[in-house]
């Protein structure tokens, strides 16, 4: 129960009240999300100079495309001074799911393609295009796209599978393809593929393109189906004119949407017996209306005031004095050099300055103590402390308290008794104690740990500094991520900052922050990924330097999945027992997490859907960023607090993988 000025306000109520509005149609539940991204391509094509009267011809088709939407278009194309555009929506989706992608897509087209003269965008409810040329009513099958899911349909079940994909399809596409220009052009159809399993097909072309001509696009897209997913559990093909898709699961919504009543009518009211006037109707609706919108003012404004409370009290107690807030943790040192024999040698857990402990009342504890030259000043250890102390998950390592006397700093952590995950992965005489199972499980573990810090608590947390040896194994080998010296606190609606201090790992950085010291989410989303390829491998990220391999463990992954062979990227203690989809899976979602662009990594929630759920048809990964090397690479240095980074990393040029764009 919260309490707001003095009265109480309790969640049923307001769920009561909300389920309210939505049943008379004042909030729609759609509308707060925003449609699934699938892929945009803006590449290879000439560009225009910002406010031009190019743009202001852009904005103008993109404004008419929008205001379509609005009015329950699915499909509509415009033109204006020599700029094309169209958006289509799914043709199962409704009227407000086709709305809001068509509204959503008009604003985030500008921010991927800001001045490129063609753009093409996909989502999976709508697609949307526009051009410097024109192609209303012809058939374009490039770019095109192919996503796939990487589980694979049984060997002995290959040929049925395929004759009956195939059959279907086909069907779905003769249905789609008929009717002539300006007609609805799309169909689904369902088979059963065994006793337990369904097949669902849908085919979909733009409603300006005349019957023969959309049943030509769905045959060639038909016919890609083989060649990019053959045997998998899912896939489509996406052309700018047409576009199939197949699951095992019903992705589209499996009754029709129906249209809308006209204006001033209640469906089932004509007819019926039962008629209501229009005076009778606006005198129960008006006045509910009004109150509950009311309502709605005023329960926003209180929120935002108590927002506006709470932040000030977070900025409070996150400025000045960090420590006084939590006193109540505070060790001595002299405690603290009793529990470790006063940091005896032998009590030395590994490298990272982290030493075993046992407290008076028989606490075991690990301590971590900073070094005089470790960079690491008052502030960031401040920093950690409270941020630690504010941090509540079973993937994150417990804070018992700290020390801060004189030049000591300590820090008292729960005791992890198998020490850092680096202790077990790059050790031969010890990988084998890390079997596929317990790899498994920490890569979701430690997904579930920095998916806590983006999205789950109090404030949004950027760890910059993901990699094995920051990451703990419990009793139990559960992973708990550690090492909170260099994290930044975002607001809980920021998304990126800007640091000249570049801090963190070289290998585990992300591209963009080692270079221009932009960080984000998508920066622990880079690192995490180069974790996931270390963990399948046993191999540090640098160790492939002037092999005959590759230039590092990401050109090497790369390389064997561009090879379809990513299973030899293994780490051969695991050949005797192991899960082909499991292993094949995460080297997918680890490639697609260390793509160069920011935009294209999926993010932490995305990633902890795909461990759990194989229905989820994963992206085609883009080749990831390559660093090229230096003699500080090479002498395995650590870019810490201060460093200069004017010198930057030189990236290679991304290439599109079963993408195919535009010729050059």
């Amino acid at each position: 129960m919260h309490s707001i000025n003095g009265g109480t306000f309790t969640g049923t109520t307001f769920l009561f009240l909300i389920s309210l509005l939505i049943s008379v149609g004042l909030i729609n539940v759609g509308a707060i999300l925003n449609p699934t991204y699938l892929y945009h391509n803006c590449t290879n094509t000439s560009t225009f100079v910002p406010n031009s009267l190019y743009q202001s011809n852009l904005n103008a088709v993109l404004s008419s495309l929008s205001s379509s939407a609005e009015a329950s278009r699915e499909f509509h194309n415009a033109s204006a001074g020599g700029v094309y555009g169209l958006f289509l929506c799914r043709g199962d989706v409704n009227a407000t799911a086709c709305r809001d992608c068509v509204t959503f897509a008009t604003r985030d087209v500008v921010k991927r393609c800001p001045v490129e003269k063609q753009a093409m965008l996909w989502y999976d409810e709508c697609q949307l295009r526009y051009s410097n040329r024109s192609f209303f009513g012809t058939v374009d099958e490039l770019p095109r796209v192919s996503l796939l899911n990487t589980a694979n349909v049984t060997q002995r079940d290959q040929d049925r599978f395929s004759q009956l994909l195939n059959a279907t399809m086909k069907e779905a596409a003769a249905e789609a393809a008929r009717g002539g220009p300006g007609e609805k052009k799309f169909a689904t159809k369902e088979a059963d593929f065994n006793r337990f399993q369904k097949l669902y097909n849908l085919a979909q072309c733009t409603a300006d393109l005349a019957g023969e001509d959309c049943g030509r696009c769905l045959a060639d897209a038909i016919g890609r189906l083989p060649i990019c997913c053959a045997g998998k559990l899912g896939g489509r093909v996406l052309f700018p004119s047409c576009n199939v898709r197949y699951e095992f699961y019903p992705f589209y919504n499996q009754t029709a949407p129906q249209p809308a009543p006209p204006p001033g009518s209640l469906a089932g009211g004509k007819g019926n017996g039962n008629k209501i006037s229009s005076k009778t109707i606006v005198a129960i609706v008006v006045p509910i209306a009004v109150c509950l919108v009311l309502f709605i003012l005023g329960f926003c404004f209180l929120s935002k005031r108590a927002k506006r409370e709470n932040r000030a009290v977070v900025n409070k107690n996150d400025t000045g004095n960090d420590i006084s807030t939590i006193e109540s943790l505070q060790f001595d040192l002299v405690t603290i050099e009793a529990a470790t024999n006063k940091f005896s040698a032998d009590n030395k857990l590994g490298e990272g300055g982290f030493g075993e402990g046992t407290l008076p009342t028989g606490q075991q504890i690990a301590v971590k103590r900073l070094s005089k030259s470790s960079g690491q000043g008052v502030q960031e250890f401040k920093n950690e402390v409270v941020l630690l102390a504010k941090l509540q998950h079973r993937n994150l390592v417990r804070l018992f308290g700290f020390c801060l006397e004189g030049e000591e700093k300590l820090l008292v952590y729960e005791f992890a008794p198998n020490k850092s995950l680096d202790y077990f992965l790059y050790e031969p005489e010890k990988q084998a104690l890390l079997d596929w199972s317990r790899r498994y499980k920490i890569i979701g573990g430690i997904a579930r740990g920095i998916l806590y810090l983006h999205e789950d608590s109090q404030l949004r947390i950027i760890h910059r500094d993901l990699k094995a040896s920051n990451v703990l194994l419990d009793v139990d080998m559960n992973p708990k991520i550690s090492d909170f010296g260099m994290a930044r606190i975002f607001a809980i609606d920021q998304t990126r900052g800007n640091t000249s201090r570049i801090v963190g790992t070289y290998g585990y950085m992300s591209p963009e922050y080692a270079m221009h010291g932009q960080f984000s989410i998508k920066s622990d989303v880079f690192s995490f990924g180069v974790l996931i390829l270390e963990i399948i491998s046993g191999k540090k990220n640098n160790s492939f330097y002037l092999s005959d391999y590759a230039e590092d463990l990401l050109s090497y992954a790369w390389k064997l999945w561009k090879e379809g062979t990513p299973l030899k990227l293994l780490d051969p203690t695991l050949m005797q027992s192991y899960s082909e989809n499991e292993v094949v899976r995460c080297i997918h979602i680890g490639l697609l997490c260390v793509q160069e662009d920011p935009e294209d990594r999926p993010t932490m929630k995305t990633i902890v859907l795909l461990f759990n759920s194989y229905s989820v048809t994963l992206p085609v990964p883009e080749k990831p960023a390559f660093y090229n090397r230096t003699e500080a690479d090479m002498a395995g240095i650590e870019l810490k607090f201060g460093q200069s980074t004017s010198t930057g990393y030189p990236l290679s040029v991304n290439e599109a993988s079963i993408s195919e764009l535009y010729p050059r």
